[in-house]
């Protein structure tokens, strides 16, 4: 099975099952604090349903939110609506993204970069995001070396019920690796379990990783600058760390 670009992958039961299945929900706090220090408007990529770009605009933080998944990006409207935000939204590859306007802070909540295929849909998107930073703009990119899921965990279900005894479910059901093209592939069976229907599917999911000197190679191509390497609690990175946050910068016009 081909793994699904995440326009296809985040449709239907994937995106019905997303929030209530998923580990973590993002902490608004690193991002309201990161365009706090460098400016509005901002631009929240990969925005998903909603975490955190409808707690920063209930804040009153100019923010809008760009997602290839339109399923995703449905679901954050109506969220939005539930709790009476405006929210401007775009349904766009982050690596084609074309807004017409220019932000003072571009991030991701959290490593969705890492589900671009492959080096070139990477440059691309940072030149993009490059053509979206006014000048000495900042963009902030969460990124992660996977894990392999233990053996034993393969095939062990996480599971949430709803309030109405609907289980749901997803499943690492195998997974393949490949160092030298830095690629990891899972497959992934969701599940929504009813007493009368049961809904089962399985996806191919693709995680593309990085190096530190690799990554940093890229944005310089790019022209962007590397202002500092981090570690989720803000902190500089060690070189081996397999969690890390690059802060870039846009060059500034004369």
């Amino acid at each position: 099975m081909n793994a699904q670009e995440p326009s296809q992958f985040y449709t239907g039961i994937v995106a019905e099952l997303y929030a209530p299945l998923r580990s973590a929900v993002p902490d608004p706090e690193p991002y309201a604090h990161f365009i706090a220090r460098s400016g509005e408007p901002a631009l929240e990529l990969g925005c998903g349903d909603g975490d955190p770009i409808l707690e920063l605009r209930a804040r009153g933080i100019d923010v809008e939110g760009l997602d290839s998944s339109g399923d995703m990006l449905q679901r954050c409207r109506e969220a939005a609506r539930k709790r009476g935000i405006d929210v401007v939204l775009h349904e766009q590859p982050m690596q084609t993204m074309h807004l017409g306007k220019r932000f003072q802070s571009i991030y991701l909540a959290g490593p969705t970069f890492t589900l671009l295929p492959d080096d070139k849909a990477a440059s691309e998107t940072l030149r993009r995001v490059r053509d979206h930073l006014l000048p000495g703009g900042a963009a902030l990119i969460p990124l992660f070396v996977p894990p392999a899921t233990p053996r034993e965990q393969l095939g062990r279900p996480r599971i949430h019920t709803t309030g109405d005894g609907i289980e749901t479910r997803v499943t690492t059901v195998s997974e393949t690796r490949d160092d030298a093209t830095r690629s990891h592939t899972a497959i992934m069976r969701y599940e929504r379990i009813a007493p009368t229907e049961t809904v089962r599917e399985d996806r191919s999911w693709l995680c593309h990783w990085y190096t530190q000197d690799g990554f940093r190679a890229l944005a310089t191509g790019a022209a962007l600058t590397v202002a500092a390497v981090l570690s989720p609690d803000g902190t500089l990175a060690g070189p081996d760390d397999q969690i890390f946050v690059f802060l870039l910068t846009a060059p500034a016009e004369p």
